[in-house]
């Protein structure tokens, strides 16, 4: 595994452990937790989807071809529906920074290693080799 493949696999890792948690708090019901429901959709179904698309993501190598890439980037723009820098609006910052800094810099390592990827030839993992 390359340092850049490492370095997505690290931040899709950091994505899935946060929304896990965050998942995890709502349904505990402890605080600070995301709220039920958004005007657009139910929070719970949401980050069930961002997990899944996250770890499909590394299941396909998050650079591995337009697929994993296109599943990365999904996963980055999803985290950062929860985790943007309209977060910093939100009154309850001074309780979820931690996850809004962490969840950007994750977004941001995944789009560099897309974006920069991108054009590549696809890469074969030594099963699809056999």
């Amino acid at each position: 595994m390359t340092k850049p493949e490492r370095q997505i696999s690290a931040a899709l890792a950091a994505l899935i452990a946060l929304q896990v948690i965050m998942l995890t708090a709502l349904y505990a019901g402890v605080q600070p937790h995301p709220p039920t429901t958004t005007p657009l959709f139910g929070i719970a179904p949401f980050l069930g989807a961002s997990i899944s698309i996250a770890m499909a993501a590394l299941i396909l190598g998050p650079l591995n071809g337009a697929d994993g890439k296109t599943l990365s980037a999904m996963a980055a723009l999803l985290a950062l529906l929860s985790f943007g820098p309209q977060k910093y609006l939100d009154s309850q910052i001074a309780l979820i920074w931690p996850a809004v800094v962490l969840g950007q810099l994750s977004a941001i390592v995944i789009a560099f290693h897309v974006v920069r990827t991108e054009g590549e030839p696809r890469k074969h993992s030594q099963t699809e080799r056999s």
